[in-house]
């Protein structure tokens, strides 16, 4: 079971409000305001528990312009443990505005988004149906969702059996599917699964739901725990004691929800057990995104740079903005689109000229947003999961 949460009061007490975090912090560096600072979030904690701050549409929204991205939390000295005080916050308080709730639990479903992106392919939705979206308010969630179906990756199917490439020497390790990249960036999946077989592992796979992340971060405190159960039975039932994920988004859910378990990024597994692998040279130039979630919450960033440098003739170039959130942050970028584009626009501004070959990123909410933000600029960069370059140049 997981840890009792310590009360927000104790929480927003350990901060110093020594300002280390505000140079990390994305909306602090987009708004340039204290109440847009993890420091001036936590003051706002603090005053709503003690009741010197009436609770407010106001204030909850600088809560959830928040991005949950943890930089701020890898910076601090104390260290102030900052998201899960977000959490218990976000989980006090009605949101600010109405959620598109059934577009966010649609999200969290791996049936509904097979049934999506079957109706989007059938009918050609990725179009003919972006140019009518234009129609509705630039704060319009629907709106940037339809914005994302031309950057969709195709569904993939599951492949060949990972389980069976090698004689396991290194023993079982489950291997975490989610929601929308068990969907949509299926072929990290079945990256993860191989090159984990080919390092000498038997891979169980827990497959078909949702860690309860995105429940997790918009307030959702019960749809989140309930998520977080299945989790834990679904873990308990295959028998391991080391869990890993492709997506680095679901890491620090995955490891709230599984406290006495081993949660790792299969990537950050990889560079430390993976050591027999070789790879086939490829002569492209590619461009790498650290979503913020896997530099500081995995911490898998060099995991990752030295994985893709035993690739020969691959050459590297890393989007100079370690830590610094693309707005893509779950529901972010369909709950305050503006935002999150200018975010991106951010994140954009670093890529290399001339252009790449293609980027590189290891999360399913940055790839859409990243490749939405690509297409609008008249620039087509293929855009994969590392784990997908490095199965492909695999030399068995």
């Amino acid at each position: 079971m997981p840890d009792t949460p310590k009360p927000i009061a104790e929480l927003a007490d350990a901060c110093v409000k020594c300002g280390l975090c505000l140079p990390y912090c994305p909306t602090y560096s987009l708004d340039g305001v204290e109440t847009e600072s993890p420091r001036g979030r936590i003051a706002l904690a603090r005053h709503a528990t003690d009741g010197s701050l009436a609770p407010s549409p106001g204030l909850r929204r600088h809560l959830d312009h928040c991005l949950g991205c943890m930089a701020c939390q890898r910076v601090c000295p104390v260290p102030v443990h900052y998201g899960e005080l977000l959490k218990a916050f976000r989980a006090e308080l009605p949101p600010a505005a109405p959620r598109p709730r059934r577009l966010l639990r649609m999200l969290t479903s791996p049936a509904w988004l097979r049934l999506g992106a079957g109706l989007t392919r059938w009918t050609a939705a990725r179009h003919w149906l972006p140019p009518l979206a234009r129609a509705l308010p630039r704060t319009s969630a629907l709106r940037a969702a339809i914005s994302l179906l031309a950057a969709l990756p195709r569904p993939a199917r599951r492949t060949v059996a990972a389980e069976s490439l090698n004689v396991p020497t290194r023993g079982r390790v489950a291997l975490f599917g989610g929601c929308v990249q068990g969907v949509f960036e299926r072929d990290a999946q079945e990256a993860a699964a191989r090159l984990l077989a080919a390092a000498g592992c038997a891979v169980v796979r827990l497959e078909g739901f949702c860690c309860g992340a995105l429940a997790a971060h918009t307030g959702d405190a019960a749809d989140a725990e309930a998520k977080a159960r299945r989790v834990r039975e679904a873990f308990a039932a295959c028998g391991v004691d080391t869990l890993l994920t492709a997506t680095p988004g679901c890491l620090g859910t995955l490891r709230e929800a599984l406290p006495g378990a081993r949660v790792e990024d299969a990537m950050a597994f990889l560079d430390a057990h993976g050591q027999s692998l070789r790879f086939r040279p490829l002569e492209r130039r590619a461009v790498l995104h650290l979503p913020c979630t896997q530099v500081n919450v995995a911490r898998a960033d060099g995991a990752v740079r030295r994985l893709l440098g035993r690739v020969p003739g691959l050459e590297l170039d890393v989007l100079p903005t370690p830590g610094m959130c693309c707005g893509a942050a779950g529901s972010h970028m369909l709950e305050f689109p503006e935002r999150a584009t200018s975010l991106r626009e951010r994140t954009l501004a670093c890529m290399p000229l001339p252009m790449p070959d293609l980027m590189l990123t290891a999360n399913i909410g940055c790839r859409l947003h990243l490749a939405a933000g690509l297409l609008e600029r008249g620039v087509r960069v293929a855009i994969e999961h590392p784990l997908s370059l490095l199965a492909r140049q695999w030399a068995p």
